[in-house]
């Protein structure tokens, strides 16, 4: 694992601490948690991220808008999700890679390794 410092933008706790805990697991020094967009933006503009981890549906929006934030910036990112597959998202964003919860390390090294081969 190459990365050093990775942003999960996650709604529940609970799943952005496994996420957490299951990065440093495999190689991630710091970890930054935004339970939500406003949390999210202000983290991009203050710190640089190797790559982000993003919840799909945050409760009181989606996370599109952040997602195109961080291609603009360069950023990689994938999406984590309840969902299954991309097809219902916007055509933009149906070819990001995507972390089916619940995960486990198996799921997420299996996810990074879609993540940074595709750069």
């Amino acid at each position: 694992m190459i990365a050093r410092r990775v942003l999960i933008l996650e709604d529940s706790l609970i799943i952005a601490m496994e996420a957490e805990e299951i990065l440093h697991e495999i190689g991630v020094d710091t970890v930054e948690i935004a339970s939500n967009l406003e949390q999210a933006i202000a983290a991009i503009n203050a710190d640089r991220y190797d790559f982000a981890l993003l919840d799909v549906n945050l409760g009181e929006a989606m996370s599109f808008g952040f997602a195109r934030l961080l291609m603009e910036r360069g950023i990689p990112f994938g999406f984590v999700s309840g969902y299954s597959n991309t097809q219902d998202f916007p055509p933009d964003m149906q070819d990001v890679p995507l972390l089916v919860k619940p995960f486990d390390e198996m799921a997420m090294q299996h996810f990074l390794g879609k993540l940074f081969d595709d750069k």
